[in-house]
C-alpha cells in the first residue's frame, strides 16, 4: 500500500471566500479555504443550491491505510455474470447481473428475498435509499423503479434518453446516469423523487464530461463522481469539474478501466479496475493513495462499504464476494 500524500487544495473558488474575508479579518487562509468547503454554495451557472447535510460534513477519526489490506472472508453466490453490489445492512446485500431479476442475500450467502424486475428487462444498476427502501434502473423500459414494502412503483420515465446508473444521496435525491438514444451524449440528473433538479454535461469550457459511464457515487464532501471509459471524473456538487484521475503507473500495466465506485467514511474514492484486477484507492482530491492488488481478485465489478469501512468487492465473472480489511 502506497504511504498517504499531502492533499491538494481545492481547484475552486467561490463568493463565499470574499464574504469571509472580509467579515473575519485576520484568519489564517489556510482555515479561511477550510470553511469555504463546508459552507452552503449558490451557483447562478447550474441554477441549483448546495447545501451540506451534517452526516456528510461530519469528520470522523482518520483511520490509517493498512500496508498490506486483509482478506477476511469469501462468499459465494452460486451465480455468474454479476455486476452490481449494494449494502443493504453491514450483512445483507442487494445483487443484480445479466438476469432480469434481482436478489437479498446475507453474508453468508443464504438468500433472503428476490424478485423479478416489473418489465422483465435486465435492471442495469442498484441502489439502497436512506430509509432502506431499493432502487433500480431499467433500461429497457427507461425508467427508474423504487420497491418499497415489496411494491414496485416507477418514480421516473424518461424520453430520448436512458437510464443507466443510480445512487442515493445523502439529501434523499437520486443521482442518475443516463446516454441518450444515439448514444453520442452521457449526462448525470439530480432528482428529487420524479422532479429533475440538476443537470450536469459539461465543463467550464463546453467540453463533455462523461462518455460511456460505468458507476456513479456521492462522496462525504458531496462531490459526484463518475467512473467512465479510462478515467473517474469528479465534479463539486454544484457540477463543476473538480479533477480526474486515469490511472496510477504503478497498477495500471493494463488500460484504466473502472467498472465500479464508492467512498468510505475517510471521502476516500475506492474504483474496480477490472482490467488490472485491483482497487485503486484516491483520496477526495484525487491523489492516489494505494491500491488493492493482494487479495486474488478476478475480474472486480461492483464495490461497496459497509458503516465499517469494510470493503466488499463483487468479481464479474466468478459471482464471488470478498470482503477485504484495508484500514
Amino acid at each position: 500500500m502506497k504511504d498517504r500524500v499531502e492533499k491538494n487544495q481545492p481547484d475552486y473558488i467561490t463568493d463565499w471566500k470574499v464574504t469571509i474575508m472580509e467579515t473575519w479579518m485576520g484568519l489564517d487562509q489556510n482555515y479561511i479555504d477550510s470553511l469555504v468547503e463546508t459552507l452552503s454554495i449558490s451557483t447562478k451557472e447550474h441554477d441549483f443550491t448546495m447545501n451540506q447535510t451534517p452526516e456528510a460534513v461530519s469528520c470522523p477519526p482518520m483511520k490509517p491505510l493498512l500496508d498490506e489490506p486483509e482478506l477476511i472472508t469469501t462468499m459465494d453466490t452460486e451465480r455468474e455474470l454479476l455486476g452490481r453490489i449494494t449494502c443493504l445492512r453491514d450483512e445483507e446485500f442487494w445483487f443484480c447481473g445479466i438476469y432480469r431479476y434481482i436478489f437479498l442475500l446475507n453474508l453468508q450467502g443464504k438468500l433472503i428475498k428476490s424478485f423479478t424486475t416489473k418489465s422483465k428487462n435486465r435492471p442495469e444498476d442498484i441502489a439502497v435509499t436512506r430509509s432502506g427502501d431499493l432502487v433500480y434502473t431499467d433500461p429497457g423500459k427507461r425508467t427508474v423503479n423504487k420497491v418499497e414494502n415489496d411494491q414496485i412503483q416507477e418514480v421516473i420515465r424518461l424520453q430520448g434518453w436512458i437510464p443507466n446508473y443510480v445512487c442515493s444521496t445523502f439529501s434523499g435525491d437520486f443521482l442518475v446516469t443516463m446516454v441518450s438514444d444515439d448514444y453520442k451524449q452521457s449526462k448525470v440528473v439530480r432528482y428529487s423523487g420524479s422532479t429533475e433538479k440538476q443537470t450536469i454535461q459539461f465543463d467550464s469550457e463546453g467540453t463533455p464530461l462523461y462518455s460511456s459511464c460505468s458507476s456513479v457515487s456521492e462522496n462525504r464532501n458531496l462531490d459526484i463522481c463518475v467512473a467512465v471509459a479510462g478515467a473517474v471524473v469528479v465534479v463539486n456538487q454544484a457540477g463543476k469539474l473538480r479533477f480526474r484521475y486515469t490511472g496510477h503507473p504503478s497498477t495500471t500495466k493494463k488500460s484504466f478501466s473502472p467498472s465500479g465506485i464508492t467512498k468510505d467514511s475517510q471521502s476516500q474514492i475506492l474504483t474496480a479496475d477490472w482490467n488490472n484486477h485491483c482497487i485503486h484507492i484516491i483520496d477526495q482530491d484525487g491523489q492516489f493513495l494505494g491500491y488493492i492488488d493482494n487479495c486474488n481478485l478476478k475480474d472486480p465489478w461492483g464495490l461497496c462499504v459497509d458503516t465499517r469501512d469494510n470493503l466488499f468487492v463483487l468479481e464479474f465473472s466468478s459471482g464471488k464476494v470478498k470482503k477485504i480489511k484495508y484500514m
